[in-house]
């Protein structure tokens, strides 16, 4: 009997332990996102697999790069809009090409 509650014991151990280090939780919030799911994925271990990794803590490299890129697509979205007013400023000044001298 003494042998039961020694695994009992270590079980119930083990249990606190998953709760403490929020394994439980994070198990429990991907499987329910997999039972949510409307169309179930062939693989399901795959899924969890997939969904396990996106709750993974963050590398600060990770997260480093990911404000770089956002970043990096504002001044895409400036330049890109700057090269619109230059375009319509040149446009101003350029006569259309039909109208261009010596054709």
């Amino acid at each position: 009997m003494a042998h039961y509650k020694a695994e009992d014991s270590k079980r119930e151990q083990f249990r606190r332990y998953l709760e403490k280090a929020g394994v439980l939780d994070a198990l429990t919030k991907v499987l329910v996102a997999l039972y949510e799911e409307p169309e179930k994925p062939n693989s399901a271990l795959d899924f969890l697999k997939h969904h396990l990794g996106a709750l993974a803590p963050e590398n600060p490299e990770i997260e480093t790069l990911r404000l770089e890129v956002a970043e990096m697509k504002e001044k895409y979205e400036a330049v890109l809009e700057e090269n619109k007013n230059l375009k319509a400023k040149l446009a101003q000044y350029e006569p259309p090409e039909e109208e261009m001298p010596g054709e």
